[in-house]
């Protein structure tokens, strides 16, 4: 429903866009939303009234397709489509027609400092000026639904958004340091659920992994987690349709933990009811991957989602597995990506990917025996699965690796991206 040009502001409570994420080179607005413009900016709020995008509408603006991004950890992400929004471009780099440039250090493959472009931090700007507009309006004679939306717009201050940030990391234990790439698939709008802590291995290299012990929770935590994050999303659990089992190897926790995790997951956030789109997305370590029975993969093939799991290898030549601290052998590594293509033919409704890692200081034979092992692939379309290059966070002149995944992507039998690591 739309109100136009209410002091000076128009507004629309709760437009629904398509259920579906889709792949587009425009930014495309899922689920129920509330909509504010100004004559500058657009301002995109979700059911609970909390601000989730600004995009300009001016000249000024970088580009049509680029915006800013509220997540539910409270981090503004900047959505910007590169040097190349072509087929060639960024999409054929990271599966998306944009890179998110983020506010804290990450490992991309180029960095784009949003904090300098005065335009976008005029956008920042901008929010509160609208705060401050809709709160001197809010005894306006206005539609009851758009005195309902500002009243909950209102409710929603930056100090409230930092604290259910803060509260929905306090309900799973922390903050997610980082998410599956393949949840790039849902923008990475996921419901976090953690049914274990800690990790198998203790990598070197690895930046965002705790040093806990690895620990399976209990089964009335996770009811627990999921009652109280029922609570904290709210009406705005309307527009998910994504679960993360996390943390780091939830294919670790067992069979019967995840069932029940996901089983009650979907139930009590009401995926069913919206759509039959739905996904879960898990990470598992070499380990737990190769010693899961079949019996795991059925038990997940018949959930009422789509599975996405994800597989840290690393790499396939045994000198930089030591390198790196990955305690596993070759074989092993070549034996998990067997696993890999296997589950992928033979489960519907199970997707397996996998990361190996990109970066300054690795050996030639690190990059050799990699394109080999994804030349030689023995699959026969590029379908099922993916393969993501991780560049090592401190690796210099990270934008100088991509002729070297070009050369990979071009060899390989799967597709390949790069993996950008986004916490939550």
């Amino acid at each position: 429903m739309a109100f136009p040009h209410l002091s000076n502001l128009s507004i629309s409570v709760e437009k629904q866009g398509p259920a579906k994420v889709t792949k587009a080179s425009f930014p495309l607005r899922y689920g129920k939303f509330s909509e504010i413009r100004t004559s500058e900016y657009e301002f995109l709020f979700n059911l609970n009234g909390e601000i989730k995008f600004i995009r300009g509408l001016d000249a000024n603006w970088p580009h049509p397709a680029e915006q800013l991004k509220r997540t539910d950890g409270n981090d503004w992400v900047y959505y910007s489509v590169g040097d190349d929004s072509s087929e060639n471009g960024i999409i054929s780099w990271l599966g998306e027609y944009y890179l998110p440039c983020l506010p804290y250090p990450s490992n991309p493959i180029w960095e784009i400092n949003y904090f300098s472009n005065p335009v976008i931090m005029n956008a920042f700007a901008a929010w509160p000026q609208l705060y401050a507009n809709l709160y001197g309006a809010k005894n306006d004679k206005l539609h009851p639904k758009a005195k309902d939306l500002i009243g909950n717009i209102l409710n929603n201050d930056d100090k409230v958004l930092h604290e259910r940030s803060q509260n929905i990391h306090s309900i799973i234990g922390g903050r997610v340091s980082v998410l599956p790439p393949d949840t790039r698939h849902v923008d990475y709008e996921i419901i976090p659920l953690n049914i274990a802590d800690g990790c198998l291995f203790h990598c070197k290299f690895c930046c965002v992994k705790s040093a806990q012990r690895f620990q399976a929770r209990s089964r009335n935590d996770i009811i627990k987690q999921i009652r109280q994050l029922k609570l904290v999303y709210g009406r705005n659990l309307e527009n998910y349709n994504a679960l993360f089992l996390g943390n780091h190897d939830a294919l670790e926790a067992g069979d019967e933990l995840i069932f029940i995790a996901a089983s009650k997951a979907y139930k009590d956030f009401g995926f069913g009811a919206r759509t039959k789109n739905t996904f879960l997305f898990l990470f598992g370590s070499a380990d737990s991957f190769l010693k899961s029975k079949n019996q795991l993969f059925e038990k997940l093939d018949h959930l009422p989602f789509y599975t996405y799991i994800n597989i840290g290898l690393e790499s396939i030549d045994q000198s930089t597995l030591e390198f790196i601290g990955k305690p596993l052998s070759e074989s092993k590594v070549r034996e998990a990506f067997k696993k890999m293509l296997d589950i992928n033919a033979t489960y519907k409704n199970i997707e397996v990917t996998t990361n190996f890692i990109i970066g300054e200081g690795l050996s030639a034979e690190h990059y050799r025996s990699l394109k080999e092992l994804l030349r030689d692939a023995p699959v026969t379309t590029r379908g099922k699965g993916a393969i993501y290059l991780s560049p090592l966070k401190d690796s210099p002149k990270k934008r100088e690796l991509l002729p070297l995944i070009n050369e990979i992507k071009d060899q390989s039998k799967i597709p390949v991206y790069i993996y950008l690591i986004q916490r939550l």
